[in-house]
């Protein structure tokens, strides 16, 4: 929801670091990789109780995430690094949840839930992605990407506020994680309405 509108916010500052760092020989794969590296090492922080650790870590992670794209751009975008994107991103997302709810048996269900919510809304957002791609649609409302970005409630900017929120708040874990579930699901309902109307033959 609040990803588009925080495009050009943050794309000139993200694309003259991008441009900076693919001169220097930085490729967006590295930074991919990197990025998957502080995500799981962000989660596994957060499942020992280390939760200022897990926070520097979520924001270093969406760091290299906005700096992969950058740099990608600077150096021309390829398919294998949209693929290498998707799945480190989905990988951060749901490990996030697990290391909550590794921090505390009360957290688990709530974690499960959740990530759960995650599995569907990133197969309705693949599967409106594989369909578009198909009929020959377009969209830069996300800036740049290997494939067609769908909007929806719950977007990377509602998730990483949500992370946040978790970190600095533990004890309300369970029912912020399951608000946003909910809005997850909510969002999956959304796509599938917008779904119907694009692709009705």
């Amino acid at each position: 929801m609040l990803d588009a509108k925080l495009r050009p916010l943050i794309d000139p500052p993200l694309n003259a670091a991008g441009r900076a760092l693919a001169g220097a020989g930085v490729t967006a794969n590295g930074l991919t990789f990197a990025g998957l590296a502080l995500g799981l090492a962000a989660a596994a922080a957060i499942a020992v109780g280390h939760l200022g650790w897990g926070l520097a870590l979520i924001i270093a992670n969406r760091l290299a995430d906005g700096l992969d794209g950058a740099v990608a751009r600077a150096r021309g975008p390829s398919d294998l690094g949209g693929y290498f994107d998707i799945v480190a991103d989905f990988a951060f997302y749901v490990s996030v949840p697990l290391g909550f709810g590794l921090l505390a048996p009360a957290n688990l269900l709530p974690a499960l839930v959740l990530v759960a919510s995650f599995v569907l809304t990133g197969v309705s957002f693949l599967a409106f992605a594989v369909i578009a791609a198909k009929r020959g649609a377009e969209t830069q409302a996300h800036g740049r990407k290997s494939f067609f970005y769908s909007t929806g409630l719950a977007e990377g900017a509602e998730t990483i506020a949500v992370f946040i929120a978790m970190c600095l708040a533990p004890a309300w874990f369970g029912p912020i994680a399951y608000g946003y579930a909910a809005l997850c699901v909510l969002t999956v309902f959304q796509r599938s309405a917008f779904a119907v109307s694009a692709f009705r033959d």
